[in-house]
This record gives C-alpha cells, structure tokens and sequence, in this order.
C-alpha cells in the first residue's frame, strides 16, 4: 500500500461517489492512472463495494442500541444458530461476534422504544441460544465515521 492508493482510499472513503476526474486531481494522478488504481484496489478486495449511507431517523428508525448477547453455549451450533437468525431481523444493523463476558455486540435500529421492545422480547429473547441480553440505547452520535 503506498502513499497514493492510501491517498484514493481516504477519499473514497468520504465520498464514494467521487467522479473518477476529480479523485484524480485530488490525489495528483492523471484520470487514467487513477482510474487503474482504483480498479486495482477492487481486485485485490481492498474496496469492498459502494452503498449509500442511510439516515436512520429519516428511514423511522429513530431508536438506536447496541446491545451485547450472551449465549447459552460455547458452541460452533450455537453461533451458527444464533447467526442464522439475527440475519433474519431486520432491526440487526450490524452482528459483531467479540470477545469477553459476552459473545455478540449488535447495533439495532428500531422505530421507537417500544417498537425495540417489541423486538428484544419477541424475537431476540425468543431465541433457544441467548443466555442475556443488555441493551446500550445511543443517546448521540458525536462521531460515526459510517455517515
């Protein structure tokens, strides 16, 4: 990784929408060049794709949490279980399997409070594989490099 494709990263990063001109001049390459590079880099798998970044309030999703899952056993079943199913919800944003006292940090969005209630009751605490649930409501979002 040199100086100039970590250079298209952080720009692309910002912006992925960035036309391929204006990476260019903002990285000092010719469009060409640049437009090599960046095909490269997807290649290779560095750029994993592009998608738009949604607005969960705008979307009715104005409640946000993170929530850690314990589960009932240390078993390759049991987390492909549990897996298989928070796949399904779509109030799972994000599934993060991690290490400590617990073994799933997941990012829910959700309509309002009960709405999330409705869902940590009747779907994720449904489940035969969680053991416990603890909910992080987000109050503020100073910095999300994901938006």
């Amino acid at each position: 990784m040199d100086d100039i494709n970590a250079r298209i990263l952080q720009e692309l990063f910002r912006d992925g929408r960035l036309p391929n001109t204006e990476l260019a001049e903002r990285v000092g390459l010719s469009p060409s060049a640049c437009l090599r590079r960046v095909q490269e880099l997807e290649r290779q798998g560095v750029i994993k794709g592009y998608r738009a970044v949604l607005d969960p309030i705008a979307m009715g999703n104005g409640f946000v949490a993170y929530v850690t899952v314990g589960l009932t056993g240390h078993t390759k079943a049991a987390q492909e279980g549990f897996e298989r199913s928070v796949s399904l919800f779509d109030e799972v944003r994000e599934c993060h399997n991690i290490t400590g006292t617990v073994e799933y940090l997941l990012r829910i969005e959700a309509e309002d409070l009960i709405a999330y209630k409705r869902f940590h009751t009747d779907k994720l605490g449904t489940l035969p594989q969680v053991h416990q649930i603890v909910t992080h409501v987000v109050m503020g979002s100073p910095k999300d490099d994901r938006a």
